[in-house]
C-alpha cells in the first residue's frame, strides 16, 4: 500500500495513511500511560484511532436520533387521540345544544298555549262587562296576552332556526369524529410499524457500537464518553485552521500539529481535533492572460501646485 494513499471511513471522511511509527507523545511509550491523554501522534500505516472515534461518534449520533424518534412516537398517538377527543367534544356540545333547544321550545309551546287560553277567556268575558273601567282593564290584559304570544312565537322561530344550524353542524361534527377515529387507528398502526423498525435499527447500532468500542483503548473511551455527554459530540474535523463544530480558530502551532497527525483538543469547545487531507479543496487554476490583451494603463503623475 502506498504511503500517500487514503482510507475512506464514514460519510465522505478520509483518514491519511502515515508511516508506521506509533508513539504516544504524552507518555513517550508505545502503550497507554497512567495520566489522561491530551494528544497522541498517530504514525501507523492506517490510523485506526481516529477512524474508530469518528465511527463511534457517528454511531452514537445515530443512536441518539433513533432514541429521540422512538420517544416522539407516543406523542403522535397522543395528538391523534387529542384530535379525536376534541371532535367528540364538539359533537357532544352540539348534541347538548339541540337538547336545550328542544326543551326551550317545549316550554315556549306551553307558555303560548296558556296565553292563548287566557286571551280566549278574556274575549269571552268582554260581553259581560258593564262599566268602562272594567272594559279598559280587560283590554289591557288582552293586549298583554297577545303581546306575550307574539314574543314567545318569535322566540320559538329563532329556536327552530338555531336547531337547523345545530343539526347541520352536528352532522359535520359526527363525520369529523369518524375521520379522526380512522386517523387514530392509522396512526397507531404506523407507530407500531415504526417502533419495530427503530427497535431493529437500535439493535444493529448497539452491535456496531460494541464492536467499535472494543478496539478503542479505555482511556480514549473515557475521554470520548465525557466529551460526548457534555458536548453532544466528541471529535471534530479541523479545516481552514478552524474547528468545524464550534467555528473557532485554531492556534498556528496546534494547526500544524493536527495536520501532522496528532489528535489534539480544541481550545474553545474541548473536542478532539483531527485533520483530513482528503477534504482539502483543490486550488483554483490561475488565470492566464490573453495574448492580445492590452497592457494595464499607467496612471499619469499628478501636478502639485504650490
Amino acid at each position: 500500500m502506498s504511503r500517500n494513499s487514503n482510507l475512506s471511513i464514514f460519510s465522505g471522511i478520509h483518514i491519511s495513511l502515515l508511516p508506521f511509527n506509533a508513539v504516544n507523545s504524552w507518555t513517550g511509550r508505545s502503550g497507554p500511560g497512567d495520566s489522561t491523554p491530551l494528544s497522541v501522534r498517530l504514525h501507523s500505516t492506517v490510523n485506526p484511532l481516529v477512524e474508530n472515534l469518528v465511527k463511534l461518534q457517528s454511531v452514537e449520533l445515530e443512536r441518539s436520533r433513533v432514541t429521540l424518534a422512538n420517544r416522539a412516537l407516543p406523542a403522535e398517538i397522543a395528538q391523534a387521540e387529542a384530535n379525536l377527543n376534541k371532535a367528540q367534544a364538539e359533537a357532544a356540545a352540539l348534541s347538548d345544544s339541540l337538547s336545550r333547544e328542544e326543551t326551550l321550545r317545549s316550554r315556549l309551546e306551553r307558555d303560548i298555549t296558556q296565553h292563548r287560553q287566557r286571551a280566549q277567556r278574556l274575549r269571552t268575558q268582554r260581553d259581560s262587562i258593564t262599566t268602562p273601567a272594567q272594559l279598559e282593564a280587560l283590554e289591557h290584559e288582552l293586549t298583554f296576552a297577545d303581546g306575550e304570544i307574539d314574543r314567545l312565537e318569535t322566540e320559538e322561530l329563532a329556536s327552530m332556526e338555531r336547531t337547523e344550524a345545530h343539526e347541520a353542524g352536528l352532522a359535520q361534527a359526527r363525520a369529523h369524529v369518524e375521520i379522526m377515529a380512522g386517523a387514530l387507528e392509522k396512526t397507531r398502526d404506523r407507530v407500531a410499524i415504526r417502533q419495530k423498525e427503530l427497535a431493529k435499527d437500535s439493535a444493529a447500532l448497539q452491535t456496531e457500537r460494541d464492536t467499535v468500542r472494543a478496539v478503542i483503548e479505555p482511556d480514549w473511551l473515557n475521554r470520548f464518553d465525557r466529551l460526548f455527554a457534555s458536548r453532544g459530540s466528541a471529535i471534530s474535523r479541523a479545516d481552514r485552521q478552524q474547528c468545524t463544530i464550534c467555528s473557532m480558530g485554531i492556534r498556528p502551532q496546534t494547526w500544524n500539529q493536527v495536520r501532522e497527525g496528532e489528535l489534539l483538543s480544541c481550545d474553545s469547545c474541548g473536542r478532539m481535533l483531527y485533520w483530513d487531507p482528503a477534504m482539502v479543496p483543490a486550488k483554483e487554476p490561475e488565470a492566464v492572460p490573453a495574448r492580445n490583451a492590452a497592457a494595464p494603463a499607467i496612471p499619469k503623475p499628478r501636478r502639485v501646485t504650490g
